[in-house]
């Protein structure tokens, strides 16, 4: 028996469960793709793929929110780096889907594990990195190195996301700690505001062309709503630390799973 959504009552349950738990994991340290995409694949299978990456931008992009603003409340995002930086971040993502229809996500997919690698590597040989915030560049006359580099840095990672997609949140996240010096909870904070522009310039394609599922998107948008708020006052309670350990898991998941998809094709 199917739901009003166009999936069976258990099934529609199992994702909105699975959107609860990835707004968790996203608001903390990002990845909450690895949830709730596999999720969609498994509880959709006859679905287009389009269709599945829609719907799951459409969740993704209410909970995000709602943790960004989460953030904001507790005042530890920098709105100064985070907005310049959310515009590159909208316009590199939709210039990576220009992109994506020239070069296959496939192409990527090698590079982002070494990227993973590096990223998990450094920063278990640095435990102090992202402990406590120390910017690398200070002052008045340095704010400008330190805009370009966090428009720049945005611009990169939103061609990425346009085009391939996983561990975006990660590698947003890790820059900001490893290249400008925010530690793990303020950068997290600033990845939110980012990811909201690259969630909503993909989402703003999908829409164009008709694949989203709406009512279950929004159904699942609210369960990710409430992790999302639930990690964001998580990660602001328990530090940088906390976030550290989340984040490499994250990683580590991360590692696994474009590990496997490469071996398997």
């Amino acid at each position: 028996m199917e739901s009003l959504y166009g999936v069976a009552p258990a099934v529609l349950a199992f994702l909105v469960v699975a959107a609860a738990l990835a707004g968790w994991v996203d608001a903390v340290s990002g990845g909450g793709g690895l949830v709730q995409l596999p999720a969609l694949l498994i509880g959709l299978p006859g679905a287009p793929p389009a269709t599945v990456l829609g719907t799951n931008k459409l969740s993704s992009i209410i909970g995000t929110s709602a943790a960004a603003v989460t953030y904001r409340r507790a005042a530890v995002t920098d709105i100064a780096t985070a907005l310049p930086m959310a515009v590159a971040a909208f316009l590199g993502s939709a210039c990576g889907a220009l992109v994506a229809t020239h070069l296959p996500g496939t192409f990527f997919r090698p590079l982002a594990l070494v990227l993973l690698l590096v990223v998990g590597g450094w920063t278990l040989v640095r435990p102090a990195l992202g402990e406590d915030q120390d910017l690398r560049w200070h002052g008045t006359e340095a704010h400008g190195r330190h805009r370009i580099a966090a428009v720049t840095m945005g611009a990169t990672i939103g061609l990425y996301d346009g085009v391939f997609g996983p561990g975006t949140g990660t590698f947003l996240v890790f820059g900001l700690v490893a290249l400008l010096g925010y530690s793990f909870l303020n950068a997290s904070a600033i990845a939110k505001v980012v990811n909201v522009s690259t969630n909503l310039a993909a989402l703003i394609v999908f829409a164009a062309s008709g694949h989203i599922l709406w009512a279950l998107g929004l159904t699942m948008g609210v369960a990710n709503l409430a992790g999302g708020v639930i990690g964001a006052r998580t990660a602001v309670r328990k530090g940088s630390g906390f976030v550290r350990v989340v984040f490499l898991v994250v990683v580590a998941a991360l590692l696994v799973k474009l590990g496997y998809d490469l071996v398997r094709s």
